[in-house]
Formats: structure tokens, sequence, C-alpha cells
């Protein structure tokens, strides 16, 4: 599965989750550091990515455009890299799900409020 994490989420989760996610991508990486939604939707559509957001914008043009490309919004707040991560891995099944559901546009991920488990 290919993810292209948007500019709003750490370029450093393209290495933390490379084993999970391999082939995936920042937008800074990718050349498009700075460039309009609608340009990032239109590269990742193109080549074949998940956006993955904080940004209600790609929320909103998932819903209006439908897919390709797919959106993955993170609804947690400012939340560490290494716990986003920890989102991301724990949703590993339901973001394949996704992917391969050709009627799934969007999924919205939140962090799991348990004290016990908090990295």
């Amino acid at each position: 599965m290919k993810l292209l994490f948007d500019e709003n989420v750490s370029a450093r989760l393209v290495r933390i989750l490379a084993l999970e996610f391999p082939e995936s991508s920042s937008v800074t990486a990718v050349g498009l550091g700075g460039a309009t939604d609608t340009v990032i939707w239109d590269h990742a559509a193109v080549h074949g990515y998940t956006i993955v957001t904080k940004d209600d914008d790609f929320r909103s043009m998932s819903l209006v455009r439908g897919a390709p490309p797919k959106v993955i919004c993170l609804r947690v707040g400012n939340a560490s890299t290494d716990r986003i991560a920890a989102v991301l891995r724990s949703a590993l099944s339901v973001c394949e799900d996704l992917v391969s559901n050709p009627e799934a546009t969007l999924l919205v991920l939140t962090m799991s409020v348990d004290s016990r488990n908090t990295p």
C-alpha cells in the first residue's frame, strides 16, 4: 500500500512505517512541497497513492470527488510522530480494506484514549 503523507504529517513516517506501508512517500519528497491540494490530489491519483492528512480539505474533496485517490484523515490532534505511527500500525488491516474496497473513499482514524497504552 502506497501512502502519500501530506505536509501536515511528519515525513519521518515514511521511514518509520516502511515495513508496514512500503512504497510510501511524502509530499515534499515527491517535489510537491507547498503545492495546492488539487495538485497533490492529482499526483496521488495518477501514481496510486492514498493520501494521509490532518487536513479537512482532503476529507471534503474525497466526499465530493470520490476516489481515486483514497484519503486517510487523521484526527489525532498534536500527537507525536511515534503516536501517529502507532495509530497507523494498529489500523493496518482497516487501511488495507479501504484500499481494496472499490466503493470506499475515506477513512478517519482517531487515537484511542487508553492511558495504559499511551506511548
